[in-house]
């Protein structure tokens, strides 16, 4: 244990100093050259699980859960048995299997520890909600999960306006699939573009006049900075339908008045540091902060063509149209599932 303890601390020393050593390029415009296509695929996730105890663990640790998940993957990616039987009326179907997916592979690493959690304040890993901020957040995902009226109460990513969880940001986090990010640059503006619904996100740089109040835009507005070679993002004025973002276990919720910032720091040839900080005081009892890296992927990202082919809202509805005009009202989900 001893040994294992010293070749980690002596691989991140390793790693803090290459960091330390590291120039990003420079663009056309002077600027620390950001462009490229990155992804923050990973197991670690922004909430530490009840498993973990601390924010870092070993890389023997890492690996080995990193193994098992590998195992459970393949197991789940088997074809399915083209003469298994069809489902029995009222039981539930499932969804595809785990070829389709790509959560990553790997836990979190960030200068040369092993993370897990992406939050790092508070100490333990969770989210702050105040009593009344967490009750708001449990009524809201109730309505979205048990409205049925049409298609303005659902989620967002079932109607294909932003991916679904915290995908399009900000903050931009990880989550079943596509967790791809190309970042492009310009004089005065940088644009990131998701490969989870292909939302673009436009920084401005040089115009830092905000929107009046009452302009509401997806992915809110963000303005942008250099700070030496870190991108620093602004980002207010966030659209109330999106406050929600559910994502199985790990969802997120931001008021309107929510402000978020965001770092963007180039470390090596093939990661950017992505921090950033959430101050929200009607939801949260502190400010929140959290690190994850973005890491080099080949490119080009695929359009995400959500609308094609995409049945599960009009199922939704259908559904509840069948359950009413039979004389009862649909099922409710429990929001424990």
């Amino acid at each position: 244990m001893r040994t294992l303890f010293l070749a980690g601390l002596l691989a991140a020393t390793a790693f803090t100093a290459t960091a330390a050593d590291y120039k990003a390029p420079r663009n056309a415009f002077g600027q620390p050259d950001l462009e490229g296509v990155w992804s923050n695929a990973s197991l670690t996730s922004l909430e530490r699980g009840p498993q973990f105890k601390t924010l870092t663990i070993t890389e023997q640790q890492a690996k080995a859960m990193e193994s098992g998940r590998a195992r459970m993957m393949e197991a789940q990616s088997r074809p399915t048995d083209p003469n298994a039987p069809a489902p029995k009326a009222g039981q539930d179907p499932g969804g595809y299997n785990a070829f389709w997916t790509d959560p990553g592979t790997r836990m979190g690493r960030i200068k040369g520890e092993v993370r897990t959690s992406w939050l790092i304040d508070p100490a333990d890993g969770r989210l702050p909600y105040k009593p009344e901020g967490y009750k708001l957040y449990q009524d809201t995902l109730n309505k979205a999960r048990n409205t049925f009226d049409g298609p303005e109460a659902r989620p967002l990513g079932e109607r294909c306006i932003l991916g679904f969880g915290s995908t399009a940001g900000p903050p931009m986090m990880n989550v079943l699939y596509n967790n791809h990010y190309q970042l492009q640059q310009a004089k005065d503006h940088v644009v990131i573009v998701v490969e989870m619904n292909h939302d673009a996100r436009i920084i401005r740089l040089a115009d830092k006049t905000r929107s009046p109040r009452h302009i509401r835009n997806w992915m809110g507005e963000s303005i942008g900075r250099w700070e030496g070679d870190t991108l620093v993002v602004e980002t207010t004025g966030f659209n109330p339908g999106e406050s929600l973002r559910p994502y199985f276990g790990a969802s997120l919720f931001l008021s309107p008045d929510a402000k978020v910032t965001e770092r963007f720091t180039r470390v090596s040839a093939d990661q950017i540091l992505y921090a950033f900080e959430v101050d929200d005081p009607t939801v949260y009892k502190q400010v929140w902060k959290a690190e994850m890296p973005l890491n080099a992927a080949k490119g080009p990202v695929y359009e995400y063509a959500c609308h094609e082919g995409n049945y599960s809202l009009p199922g939704i509805l259908a559904g509840a149209r069948k359950a009413e005009a039979e004389g009862r009202k649909p099922d409710a989900v429990d929001l424990a599932e």
